[in-house]
């Protein structure tokens, strides 16, 4: 038994040391780690005060900041991140960074709140946050730091095996290959409509949640925990809707419960008319991404409500920004 027991504790330390200290993924998850760093930087380098767009890739893809903080006339980052990154994780990123007088706008996909906190023990930036970021990883609570000490299986550690020298050779260059994809502000800008892969919208039924399930979700208790610290700070945070290609109103009871994530907790809340619903036709390559002349009308549309929750004036959008969203299919 005692001999057993060393061999077990000897298996776990290897483990550890293998993916703590060598294996690294710097393709698959690299790409994105990095996407947060720079988004990080770009923060941190704008004046104040500044307009926050804070979701996953529903932000970049179908919100621009380019036509938010024209029209509003303020620097602006569109610091959304893809959904499998948890929020503690980009909240004890960018929470820092934020200044009394900013503006967090945060329409936030609808699985963002009811993620579970097991969900989130496995969440894909377990494996960087390990290998690259434990000073962010021990501002975490323990449960998520011990799912991150065991966030990989044999599979990750093969796909370390093809990634390290690949990228050694440098057969893939990241940071290019980010600059394709996003624009200073944070903006994907690679979602031409002429490149619209429709087969991969509303391939699968969408579920929606419930409001019990909005309410309890570990999501909803992350999201209301920024809230309330970020207003006592003197941030302005304001929740809205995601754009998604749904053709119905959302329930009234959940409507009603994701307000309430925002508003008990000091925030403000904001809703289109048409709860940022369109037509799968204006969708670049899921139900939660605008092609881009769409991302540039819905933001258009959002401008002047945004402006009047913040008491500032609206400019119009530009020849050149009303003319890429005349294109949108809608």
């Amino acid at each position: 038994m005692h001999r057993l027991l060393l061999t077990c504790l000897a298996s776990v330390a290897l483990y550890a040391a293998v993916f703590a200290g060598v294996a690294d993924r710097p393709l698959s998850l690299g790409v994105l780690r990095l996407e947060l760093l720079d988004k990080t930087a770009a923060l941190a380098a704008m004046p104040l005060p500044r307009l926050v767009i804070l979701a996953g890739s529903n932000g970049p893809y179908s919100h621009s900041c380019a036509v938010l903080g024209t029209m509003l006339d303020m620097p602006c980052e569109n610091a959304g991140i893809a959904v499998g990154i948890g929020l503690d994780d980009v909240f004890a990123r960018y929470a820092p960074l934020l200044r009394p007088g900013d503006v967090v706008y945060m329409p936030m996909e609808l699985a963002q709140y009811t993620m579970s906190a097991g969900e989130y023990r496995a969440a894909v930036d377990g494996a960087f946050l390990l290998r690259h970021d434990r000073d962010v990883l021990r501002e975490m609570p323990r449960e998520r730091a011990l799912g991150a000490v065991f966030c990989c299986q044999l599979d990750d550690l093969l796909e370390s095996a093809a990634e390290m020298p690949l990228a050694h050779l440098h057969a893939l260059d990241a940071q290019a290959l980010l600059a394709r994809e996003y624009n200073e502000q944070g903006d994907r800008v690679d979602n031409d409509l002429a490149l619209r892969d429709a087969a991969l919208i509303g391939a699968a039924p969408r579920v929606l949640p419930t409001s019990p399930e909005i309410t309890a979700g570990y999501g909803s208790r992350l999201i209301s925990g920024f809230v309330a610290v970020q207003g006592r700070r003197g941030v302005v945070v304001i929740g809205g809707l995601p754009a998604d290609d749904r053709q119905q109103a959302l329930p009234p009871d959940v409507l009603a419960a994701i307000r309430a994530v925002y508003v008990q907790n000091g925030g403000a809340f904001l809703a289109l008319p048409n709860e940022s619903h369109y037509p799968a036709a204006d969708f670049f390559n899921s139900e939660d991404h605008l092609a881009k002349p769409c991302q540039y009308a819905h933001s258009i549309a959002l401008a002047p409500l945004l402006g009047a929750a913040l008491h500032r004036p609206v400019q119009p959008p530009s020849p050149e920004v009303k003319a890429m969203a005349e294109a949108c299919p809608q």
